[in-house]
């Protein structure tokens, strides 16, 4: 995993991303995310995200709060079914914000989900999807995407969420330490956050997914 900025990594990486069909851009600070997003968008989208400290710490969330835009926020909903109405009306939207678990090197995007929202709009349904990841979220291959899920993303959004599961308390996976079979072994606890694991690879729609890099730690 990539402890610090790499240039060579980073466009290494964007190229990457670019034959597998996917936009990929770079900025140097968070500060430059907004105004390249807001020029991705029109305003009066419908616009939706999944759970990403990343697109909070870039002001995303902020920025869909603004008014121009119809941002279903499922903070705001009064009810369980009204959270579930906004997860299936975002497959309609026309922009999905998110970040990812991980960036491979070879341009492959890992993402892990719980309640599964967040990964099946990035499969399908919004017209565009697009992720902001900071460097940290960079690894070589899949393997270490894996070891990047059970030793930091995992255990630190656990952590935030107030979850009760193993990664939580202990800080990294129950799953540590086996061979590489072991990607989607973990606890049995009914918090666990890691249910659905998805790899995007090439893409038949081009473009359609996204990836800003910026030049920062950001996230988990």
């Amino acid at each position: 995993m990539m402890e610090k900025k790499d240039m060579n990594i980073i466009n290494k990486t964007m190229d990457s991303l670019r034959r597998n069909n996917m936009a990929a851009y770079y900025v140097e600070t968070k500060e430059e995310v907004l105004p390249l997003v807001e020029s991705l968008m029109k305003e009066g989208e419908t616009v939706s995200h999944g759970g990403s400290e990343t697109i909070k710490e870039c002001g995303i969330v902020d920025m869909l709060n603004s008014g121009k835009y119809n941002y279903l926020d499922r903070s705001k909903a009064a009810s369980p079914e009204e959270v579930e109405k906004i997860y299936r009306d975002t497959y309609s939207a026309d922009t999905f914000f998110s970040s990812a678990n991980a960036v491979t090197e070879g341009g492959l995007l890992f993402n892990v989900d719980g309640n599964s929202n967040r990964v099946s709009a990035i499969c399908y349904g919004p017209k565009q999807v697009i992720f902001v990841c900071g460097y940290n979220k960079i690894v070589k291959d899949l393997d270490e995407a894996v070891v990047r899920l059970k030793t930091t993303a995992s255990p630190k959004n656990t952590k935030r969420l107030n979850c009760n599961t193993y990664c939580s308390r202990e800080g990294e996976c129950l799953a540590m330490g086996r061979d590489a079979t072991y990607m989607c072994d973990g606890c049995k606890s009914p918090d666990r956050i890691c249910c659905n694991y998805v790899i995007s690879a090439w893409q038949r729609h081009k473009e359609r997914m996204k990836v800003i890099i910026v030049g920062e730690q950001l996230g988990y």
